[in-house]
């Protein structure tokens, strides 16, 4: 019989609607229970495509006695994490502190005053690798709760204390300076890979907004050593197994650390940040192979990641018929019946797919080999491979659809919305792709339309409902991502959505008292604590989101304020930036924004003007991260009046014109897209502010 889960929407809860665990989805009803009942609470959060997750369902929770001890003795409240990251946030930060690491699933042991005193992560339904059995767990948590009520509440109450200050503290303010992105990219030389790319060991992340920081440093410094990293990085992710080579676009992490063995989920914000990654790299060093991989990556989305309405889902899932990377992986025999007999050792070779496998006794394809070298050693000129390439690849591709193929969270999350809309909208003239500017658009329709409610944004979008207040991860990705519309689109309907966005961000998260924002609302339903992360985790954390995007709409709009604002919140990392540069990419980014002097480029012409679009193609042709760029068109009064940068820009001679300022000095009009291209080349080194 179906548990409280098969009412909810989340494909999370539902997946544990059939369990023998009496759940309840986090509410007032089970809240209510676990405080007339006096009976402790056991909360267990997860995701959808959670690998370790789905085994911890299957072993235990499927379990009739493990269910039956967990149904006497606790309240038991299933949380998806992607529904609730501040939830998430909370416990994730008291289970870390009390056990010195986390993850998920996460299972947490809380009071019914919801202060927590024990937990953990996976634990096994037998006893196995040093780690107790899940039901001895259980056992010994419900007897001390009976039996040593005392100490269990104190442990509680140290732990409420922990998570209080961590929410109300904030880190010491520091002086803002070119000196931190310094220090910062010297600590990160030192934990880089020099032989695979990437930084630290096993398991290895794909660490985006570390890679931005270092397209910002080379590009403020052109130094050899950061193309170096940026290149070997860039090329061992996209050539190993972390890359679906079949598919397109990126498995969560490596398990290893040569990027071989994925976890094999896929996530909507990983292919969003990895996407602008490429495409940065692109732009900056000039090489085609980064361009091709942005592009597949944000194919694989259009196809298999997007909504009839233009939303982007959240995930795919790691398993298939209770494997992981069952969909993902090839046998000797999975190539013969794919391919037609002369393609086979062409394959074999380009993918690395062997008879003894690279994963379990089989291969997850890469493409390890030049393919200079496949077509030499497969005796085809290289000319005539790299055009059947494509073609075998979508003949495998076809093939391989024809599996059980794993389970998508059709969830439309905004932030994460908002991360790939922004790489869409930057793809767009990056690539010369009209439908990924398309998808741009229509995706930036929907947030309007079924996500902004009420003067604000809503969470979570699925099946026709919006529910779930939004959190300030959402406001400030959806702000950063239709700045980004904006100046893709050039219509002015993304600023103005921008700017109201931002106003309700700043009365309904900000913390007047510390220039810091809060991850939840003041409108969100009162926790144990209001969380506040300032690290980046799997996604960048939203105070760093939301300073770059407050200086960058700041700079555009003429509002000192906003960027007062942004380089508050970023006085607090100041320290932390220089000292622990992996948990605040993001940060960097916005400080390397914030320090430099911006290039405005004007081009004046009618907005869908042939002629205004190869200018267009001239602006977006180099790589310019601190570049604010409008488009004034004739008799258009509205956009002048949000943007002050585009008064007094006007055509000449009936001929589409650009206007390049920078140092508060303006060169004179340029009428020709090769000169504008060159003039802004040029000047394409970085000053920074000192302060």
């Amino acid at each position: 019989m179906p548990n409280r889960l098969s009412n909810e929407a989340s494909p999370y809860l539902q997946q544990h609607k059939d369990n023998p665990v009496d759940w309840y989805p986090w509410g007032e009803e089970a809240l209510t229970k676990a405080r007339t009942k006096d009976k402790p609470i056991f909360l267990s959060i997860g995701y959808s495509s959670c690998h370790w997750c789905h085994v911890m369902e299957h072993e235990s929770f499927e379990d009739q006695s493990i269910a039956d001890l967990l149904n006497e003795h606790f309240v038991s409240i299933k949380v998806d994490r992607e529904e609730r990251p501040d939830i998430d946030s909370i416990y994730m930060t008291a289970i870390q502190a009390l056990t010195g690491h986390g993850g998920w699933p996460l299972s947490a042991f809380l009071t019914p005053s919801l202060a927590p005193f024990y937990g953990g992560t996976y634990w096994p339904s037998e006893e196995r690798m040093g780690m107790p059995a899940f039901k001895s767990v259980i056992t010994a948590v419900a007897d001390a709760y009976r039996d040593k009520r005392e100490e269990v509440e104190n442990n509680a109450g140290q732990v409420k204390t922990l998570l209080t200050a961590t929410s109300t503290r904030a880190p010491k303010e520091g002086v803002l300076s070119k000196q931190i992105l310094d220090e910062a990219f010297a600590a990160l030389a030192r934990q880089f890979d020099n032989e695979n790319g990437g930084f630290g060991a096993a398991p290895k992340f794909p660490q985006a907004s570390m890679l931005e920081f270092l397209t910002r440093r080379h590009f403020g410094s052109e130094q050899a050593a950061t193309a170096r990293m940026l290149n070997l990085t860039l090329d061992h992710m996209a050539q190993g197994g972390m890359y679906d080579q079949i598919g397109g676009g990126f498995h969560r992490y490596s398990v290893d650390a040569i990027w071989l063995v994925p976890h094999f989920e896929k996530m909507l914000y990983d292919n969003a940040q990895l996407a602008r990654v490429y495409l940065d790299g692109y732009r900056l060093l000039g090489q085609p192979r980064h361009a091709a991989a942005a592009g597949d990556i944000l194919t694989y989305v259009l196809r298999e990641m997007t909504g009839a309405d233009g939303e982007f889902f959240s995930t795919q899932d790691a398993d298939t018929e209770g494997e992981e990377g069952k969909f993902y992986v090839w046998t000797g025999d999975d190539i013969q019946k794919a391919l037609g007999a002369d393609d086979v050792p062409v394959a074999r070779a380009i993918y690395g797919i062997s008879a003894e496998g690279n994963f379990e006794g089989s291969s997850i394809p890469t493409r390890t080999e030049p393919l200079t070298k496949v077509a030499t050693a497969v005796g085809i000129p290289l000319e005539k491979l790299d055009k059947r390439l494509p073609i075998l690849r979508e003949q495998m591709r076809q093939w391989r659809a024809k599996r059980p193929n794993p389970g998508r969270d059709e969830k439309v999350i905004a932030s994460w919305n908002g991360m790939m809309l922004r790489a869409f909208a930057e793809a767009g003239w990056t690539l010369g792709r009209v439908d990924f500017l398309e998808a741009a658009k229509r995706n930036g329709a929907f947030l309007q339309n079924k996500m902004m409610r009420d003067g604000g944004l809503v969470h979570v979008y699925q099946s026709g409902s919006a529910r779930i207040p939004g959190f300030l991860e959402d406001y400030a990705n959806i702000i950063d991502g239709f700045i980004a519309l904006y100046q893709a689109d050039f219509d002015p309907q993304w600023i103005e959505s921008a700017v109201s966005l931002t106003t309700a961000m700043i009365e309904r998260f900000a913390d007047e008292s510390s220039g810091l924002m809060f991850d939840s609302s003041s409108g969100h339903e009162p926790l144990v604590s209001r969380a506040r992360d300032i690290q980046d985790g799997a996604t960048p954390s939203g105070n760093t989101v939301a300073a770059e995007a407050l200086i960058k709409l700041g700079r555009l709009t003429g509002d000192r304020d906003l960027e007062r604002r942004g380089s508050a919140i970023l006085t607090h990392f100041a320290r932390p930036m220089a000292e622990q540069p992996l948990g605040f990419g993001r940060a960097l980014v916005a400080l390397d924004t914030y320090l430099a002097i911006p290039k405005e480029v004007v081009v004046a012409g009618p907005r869908k003007d042939p002629e205004t679009a190869e200018f267009m193609e001239a602006v977006y042709s180099t790589y310019q991260p601190h570049m604010l760029v409008g488009l004034a068109e004739p008799r258009k009064k509205r956009p002048a009046k949000l943007l002050p940068f585009l008064q007094a820009r006007p055509m000449r001679n009936g001929s589409v014109a650009a206007y390049v300022c920078e140092h508060f000095a303006c060169l004179p009009p340029v009428t020709d897209p090769d000169e504008l291209s060159a003039v802004i080349k040029r000047g394409s080194g970085v000053s920074w502010s000192e302060f």
